[in-house]
């Protein structure tokens, strides 16, 4: 539950830093971590790329399993 919500928290960010790019052409990770070809900035692509995957699944759970994680 703790991991689903860091997941959905980074696809969220990469979400509203692809809107950046589409309506102002600002990439802000590559902004922020100098250029979208630096080894951090592509780090932290690969991070929200996996974030997102993740959430994903959040997509084909079921009650039982919410459930089932909830008390674990």
């Amino acid at each position: 539950m703790f991991l689903d919500k860091i997941a959905l928290t980074l696809a969220i960010v990469g979400g509203l830093n692809w809107g950046c790019v589409g309506l102002f052409r600002l990439d802000l990770v590559a902004f922020l971590f100098g250029g979208s070809a630096t080894w951090l900035a592509r780090i932290v692509y690969v991070v929200i790329a996996l974030a997102a995957i993740w959430c994903l699944t959040l997509l084909f759970r079921t009650e039982d399993n919410r459930a089932r994680e909830s008390r674990a």
